[in-house]
């Protein structure tokens, strides 16, 4: 579940992406760890304090089906704190689900490929969280503007700046996933060049 458990924090973003082609699904994974590795998000240990380490995966399930087809979950659960801040953290919260898989070969430009076909759906969510440290919310005096700080005092430096950023990234790493799987996109924030090679084969698209 995304961390809206959290009393002290704000959602900034949700998307959802689906997919259902030929792609391989081994990149696709790959791509958007190397994708997040690059925009700096960090694991989160038991306590729920941030690690140096990249591995994010907090669930991994995977049947199979009668047919001989793959029903797969991950749940990524990543933090990270804006430079030179005390107060907020950004949280991501990453659940993917690709189903009916079955491995499978193209052929694109003579080449032929192993890869797969089935669906895939990604869902992410984006959180703010202020007084990430409980310094405001333990002081005898602080505790009592913790709730009224990041919504009147800084209402501007929440969200008009922070709370934006993060909508901002969320909606990058959206255009990304759009990208690797070719899917139409009609958004403001994107990368001027694709962050990794696509290996998806629409099978619309003859060779």
């Amino acid at each position: 579940m995304p961390v809206k458990r959290l009393n002290n924090a704000v959602q900034a973003a949700f998307f959802a992406v689906k997919f259902k082609d030929i792609f391989n699904l081994k990149e696709f994974y790959k791509a958007m760890h190397e994708w997040l590795l690059e925009y700096g998000w960090k694991s989160v240990d038991s306590s729920g304090k941030i690690e140096d380490k990249d591995y994010w995966e907090t669930l991994y399930l995977e049947r199979t089906g009668l047919e001989g087809d793959k029903e797969m979950w991950w749940w990524w659960r990543m933090q990270k704190i804006p430079t030179d801040n005390s107060y907020y953290k950004y949280h991501l919260d990453i659940d993917s689900h690709p189903l009916y898989v079955l491995d499978t070969e193209t052929v694109r430009n003579g080449k032929k490929f192993k890869c797969q076909k089935g669906e895939v759906e990604v869902k992410v969510w984006a959180y703010l969280e202020f007084d990430y440290t409980g310094e405001w919310s333990k002081h005898p005096v602080l505790k009592f503007f913790n709730k009224i700080f990041p919504r009147r005092i800084f209402k501007r430096e929440m969200y008009e700046d922070h709370k934006q950023e993060l909508y901002r990234e969320a909606y990058i790493f959206q255009d990304f996933i759009k990208r690797w799987f070719k899917i139409r996109r009609f958004l403001p924030f994107e990368e001027v060049t694709p962050f990794f090679t696509s290996f998806t084969y629409p099978s619309w698209k003859k060779e």
